[in-house]
């Protein structure tokens, strides 16, 4: 079920990390008003299955014609449409209250089932993307949002969703909303940006020693406010709080993680913004 007006549905997926995980369907806020999400997908590459990662923008790109359901049939998005600022949701598709959310429409589409879900190689489909899905990855976008990287992160730390453990069946396959870390020692890790490469050697170096400074920096804020949570913690244990209390802290802790992490984000993305001229399209991620 939506948990509410604006979200944006994010299909499950099988991520790789030493072996496959499964990163639960979720409900997600776009980052702007008028982006739609274009599902990551596995495609061969000629020495091996690489995964492309998804990416947010005004348009839906190629997610290599893997029919993911919910909307995501292969080719588009059938699962609602922006109009005038307002996200509307097809009810065939999607399972809305319609008693809080009115802007709906109901839209018959038919469904191709194909439960292969890879692109290429050896059984794989065989789809390559249009003129409007490569000109939708050239286009002005932007990567997963921070609870798209917390929900993934939270997954790839959870035994269970192991394919090792799960074989084939994760007991999570889908959410109402990310799961999102409600401590700092529970964000992924900083990933540095790849430093742009101007052909100006100072200014490059230059560069890299701010990204240095700025991820310590961020490192920093991190173990402060665990150790000030760790405190707060200690504190109630000693009190033998009851579990609303416990409850109350971890709200406060969670907030103030999630406002943190928010804050390293934006100071990440205004220091590419001033060094990098930006462009291009959606990269590659993961391999196996």
């Amino acid at each position: 079920m939506c948990p509410g007006d604006g979200y944006i549905w994010t299909p499950g997926y099988w991520a790789w990390e030493n072996e496959y995980y499964w990163v639960p369907g979720t409900w997600v806020m776009p980052p702007e008003v008028g982006f739609l999400w274009t599902p990551g997908y596995w495609g061969w590459g000629g020495s091996g299955f690489f995964f492309n990662e998804g990416y947010w923008g005004l348009s839906v790109g190629f997610y290599g014609g893997i029919d993911y359901g919910f909307g995501y049939f292969g080719h588009g998005y059938e699962g609602g449409r922006w109009d005038n600022g307002h996200f509307f949701y097809n009810t065939a598709v999607n399972r809305v209250d319609a008693n809080a959310i009115h802007n709906v429409y109901n839209t018959r589409v038919n469904e191709n089932v194909n439960r292969v879900s890879y692109n290429g190689g050896n059984g794989g489909i065989n789809a390559r993307a249009t003129s409007e899905e490569e000109a939708a990855a050239r286009g002005r976008h932007t990567g997963p949002v921070s609870a798209q990287t917390q929900h993934a992160y939270s997954a790839r730390n959870n035994p269970q969703q192991r394919l090792s453990a799960n074989h084939g069946a994760p007991p999570v396959t889908a959410t109402p909303r990310a799961n999102l870390a409600s401590h700092p020692k529970d964000l992924p890790p900083i990933e540095r940006p790849a430093t742009p490469k101007t052909g100006n050697a100072k200014q490059d170096q230059n560069y890299q020693k701010q990204q240095d400074k700025l991820v310590a920096q961020q490192n920093q804020d991190r173990q402060k406010l665990q150790r000030q949570q760790d405190k707060e913690h200690q504190q109630l244990a000693k009190q033998k709080a009851d579990p609303a209390r416990t409850q109350q802290l971890e709200q406060k802790h969670q907030q103030q993680t999630q406002q943190m992490h928010q804050g390293h984000t934006q100071q990440t993305q205004q220091m590419q913004q001033r060094q990098s001229s930006g462009g291009g399209g959606a990269r590659g991620g993961g391999r196996r």
